[in-house]
This record gives structure tokens, C-alpha cells and sequence, in this order.
């Protein structure tokens, strides 16, 4: 296999929400497939004058500002390719396909419907992840959760973890209660629901009727389930992870987990003997998993552009938005 091949790739969205993509000329790598716009980046070339060169010989737009949004390293039969992907954060121009390419403009929702590059599905997986995921705490009766996780999605959040463990406090009626209410308020605010339940409720708790988004496993439901065998029930919809280490990531890639979340990158109230990461081994860790990582541990909204910049989808947190 020849050197790894690094691209720069833009998702860029116009003020009514759609995402610009092309179609690649039957003779090139991948042809008659679409793509998001970008190229090759040059030797000595940072990927964001890589953007702004390729978006202007392709498209003919003015790249001003952009973020990182994911990083995907993928091998096909014949080349490896490394895409360096940003989220355009603002232009100037009228796209137009300078090398005689179809581009059009396509809400998020129907990006599924047209034929990418392998590489390329990860993109849309991150284009449909908010940068903030809520993990639920502590709560002193129902009333306490209503208001608490209300509050949240008010702020902004879309993704949130119900996170319940079995405790004297919490047993099979309670969980499903707070479950279906869970469910309730999410559905309102259009958000979606992970489940995070320890192996003993998921047995056992009645989630037929609940509109659910998917599950999210502990690391010890992680290193069950990638040994054993998990539930067909649990293969449906979502499916993300909590990881430690670079073993557990390769674990949830393992088990085709959508997204991760990856601690403790700084240090915690709630478990100040575990020892920070970092931002740097945050990055380190990350190198050539092609899912979306959320930073866990000791991180806020304030921390989004530092995670991003070291490969994140975004922050997960507890105390940061369960107030």
C-alpha cells in the first residue's frame, strides 16, 4: 500500500441549512460517487489554506472561517486516504462546478439517499451529532428530574444520556417511571434519547412501547457484549460507548458503536483519583478511530473549540448541563 493520502474536505452550509455536495467525474478515484468538495493537501500546505485553495478552484467560493469536525482514515483496494474534514463556518460566492461537476445543495435528512465514498459516511454520522451530550445525574424524586432535564434541552441540549444504576434507590418500576418520562420530555423538545442501564434492567425493563434513539454501554456492558453476544433489541437505532483507553475504543469499534465518549480528559469532583488524560493523549488515542468522540471528564461548553481542535465531536458532561 502506497503513503497515506491526505485530504482536506469542507461541509458547507448555506443560510437555509443544506449541505453542499458533488459528484466526482467518472474517471477519478471513486468516480460517478458523491462527495463532499475538497482535495489533496500539498506538501507544506495547512489544511485550511488546503480549503480555501480547492473550494476556490472547484466552486469558486471564499472560504472565510472554518472548524474541525472529524478526522477519517480509511484504506480501499487500491489507495489510503486520510480526510482531514471541516465544518465551514462562513463563505462568500455562489457555488458553481468549475470542473464541469454536478453540485447540489440537500438538507442533512437526505444525504442518505445518494451514493458516497466509504470514507465519506463518517462525515455525515458527525453532520448528524450536535457537539454537546448530556449525561443525566442525580435527581431526588421525579418532579427533580422533570425540571432538571427540561432545563437542559431548553439550553440547547439535543443528545442526552439517561444514565441509571442499580441502586437501593432505583429498582424495575422506578427505572421504567423515569424512563418513559425521560422519553416523554425528549420527544417534546425533539432530542434524542440514549439509554445507559446496567445489564440486570436491561433484561428485565419493558422498553417496547418507550420511543428510544438508541443505547449507550458502560465500559463493563462494552467488554460483556464485544465477548459474548448483545441483544438484538439493542442493535437497533444508535449504539454508543463509554471508553477509557485506546483498547476500549477498538472494542466499540468492534461492536459498530455510532459514537464514543472518551474519559477522563481532565480531572473531576466526582472521581478525583482517576488521573487526567490530557488534551494531547485525548488527541493521541483518537488518531484513526473514524467514529465521532465526545471529550468526557472535567469539560464544559466553554471547552468546545479546545476539543474540537483536538479531534472531538464535542463535550459530554454531567455536572456542566445537569443543573
Amino acid at each position: 500500500m502506497s503513503a497515506v493520502t491526505q485530504v482536506a474536505v469542507a461541509v458547507i452550509v448555506n443560510e437555509n441549512d443544506e449541505i453542499c455536495i458533488s459528484l466526482r467525474q467518472k474517471d477519478a478515484h471513486q468516480g460517478g460517487l458523491w462527495e463532499f468538495p475538497g482535495g489533496k493537501i500539498e506538501p507544506g500546505e495547512t489544511v485550511e489554506a488546503a480549503l480555501k485553495r480547492e473550494i476556490k478552484e472547484e466552486l469558486d467560493l471564499d472560504i472565510e472561517a472554518s472548524r474541525p469536525l472529524i478526522r477519517i482514515s480509511h484504506d480501499y483496494a487500491d489507495k489510503s486516504v486520510c480526510l482531514q474534514v471541516h465544518k465551514v463556518l462562513s463563505y462568500k460566492g455562489m457555488a458553481s462546478g468549475l470542473e464541469g461537476q454536478q453540485v447540489r445543495w440537500l438538507p442533512l435528512a437526505k444525504l442518505s439517499g445518494y451514493n458516497f465514498p466509504e470514507a465519506n459516511k463518517a462525515i455525515i454520522k458527525a453532520l448528524s451529532l450536535p457537539d454537546k451530550y448530556c449525561i443525566t445525574g442525580q435527581f431526588h424524586d421525579d418532579r427533580d428530574f422533570s425540571e432538571k432535564l427540561t432545563a437542559a434541552l431548553v439550553s440547547g441540549i439535543r443528545l442526552v444520556q439517561l444514565r441509571l444504576k442499580q441502586d437501593d434507590s432505583t429498582d424495575i418500576v422506578r427505572a421504567e417511571k423515569i424512563i418513559k418520562l425521560a422519553a416523554d420530555i425528549s420527544t417534546q423538545y425533539d432530542a434524542r434519547l440514549m439509554l445507559n442501564l446496567p445489564q440486570c434492567f436491561l433484561e428485565q425493563v419493558d422498553l417496547t412501547t418507550v420511543p428510544l434513539n438508541g443505547f449507550h454501554l458502560d465500559s463493563r456492558n462494552l467488554k460483556n457484549f464485544a465477548s459474548g453476544s448483545m441483544p438484538t433489541s439493542m442493535r437497533s437505532g444508535l449504539l454508543s460507548a463509554s471508553c477509557h483507553d485506546r483498547d476500549e475504543l477498538e472494542l466499540a469499534i468492534k461492536l459498530k458503536a455510532d459514537f464514543v465518549v472518551l474519559s477522563p480528559v481532565q480531572k473531576t469532583a466526582s472521581h478525583p483519583e482517576l488521573p487526567a488524560m490530557g488534551w494531547k493523549n485525548f488527541a493521541r488515542l483518537i488518531e484513526g478511530i473514524s467514529i465521532p468522540v465526545y471529550a468526557l471528564g472535567g469539560v464544559s461548553e466553554h471547552d468546545l473549540e479546545t476539543a474540537w481542535h483536538h479531534g472531538a465531536q464535542g463535550v459530554s458532561a454531567i455536572r456542566a448541563f445537569w443543573k
